[in-house]
């Protein structure tokens, strides 16, 4: 069973962000808060993207999107100023020592259409950008770059968290060109790994393509605590005769 509360280990290369405490649940403050590198806003509710590309990964999991902060509405902002963008991903986490960080998105965060350096560089522009709590000036001693490597870090503890081909199988859920499921036992078996919220469900002609894991979170979105929360987004799935494709790799 997913903990309700996910507490996450600080990730730290050479600077360290701030340790918050008494912070409100992002989406949920009531006032202002002052304290911008503690309350992930407007982006609060933080989305953890997974992919069944048929023809990208491994035939046993499913592969990381990225993680996106939405507005707390189901609206999101793309290219933000919180942070420098960056086209080389790959030589920022070998400098900061990520090495098997980096071996892991290698297999797990790929695609069929792009190379995976122009895949994290989209990730990160578009999205990583807009998560206030780890702009620059949020760190102590701030390296060049950190924020990259604590991103992408986190990215990949939630993805390791959300083992979704397990939770699937553990049900009977299993890839097929043959069986079809429905939304209820596909939500019923998620809802195990993700505090017992639904997730959203993308399909593309009724075969299962993406799943969108919503947290909400007490602090940064590196050292905080990821809360699971209800998704802002509707599926777009029927609610039967969903098929789960074979992968061909």
């Amino acid at each position: 069973m997913f903990p309700l509360f996910l507490a996450l280990a600080p990730l730290v290369m050479g600077g360290t962000l701030p340790t918050c405490t008494d912070t409100p649940l992002s989406c949920h403050a009531t006032g202002t808060v002052t304290d911008t590198c503690c309350y992930n806003s407007p982006g609060g509710a933080l989305v953890q993207v997974q992919l069944w590309d048929t023809d990208a990964g491994p035939s046993d999991s499913w592969t990381i999107h990225g993680l996106w902060p939405d507005y707390c509405d189901g609206d999101y902002g793309e290219y933000c100023d919180y942070s420098p963008e960056y086209d080389d991903v790959e030589t920022l986490l070998e400098e900061q020592g990520l090495t098997d960080l980096l071996t892991y998105m290698e297999t797990y965060w790929v695609s069929d259409d792009e190379t995976a350096a122009e895949f994290w560089a989209h990730e990160w522009n578009a999205h990583g950008t807009c998560i206030n709590t780890i702009e620059p000036s949020c760190y102590t001693d701030y390296t060049t770059g950190e924020e990259v490597g604590d991103f992408f870090q986190q990215v990949v503890t939630l993805f390791k968290g959300l083992d979704t081909y397990t939770a699937l199988a553990n049900a009977g859920i299993t890839p097929s060109d043959t069986e079809t499921y429905t939304a209820a036992e596909i939500q019923a078996a998620l809802a195990d790994i993700h505090g017992g919220y639904e997730v959203t469900l993308l399909c593309s002609d009724n075969k299962l393509e993406s799943i969108y894991y919503y947290f909400n979170v007490y602090g940064s979105a590196v050292n905080g605590t990821y809360e699971p929360t209800t998704p802002l987004e509707s599926s777009d799935c029927s609610s039967d005769a969903i098929t789960y494709p074979v992968k061909t790799t």
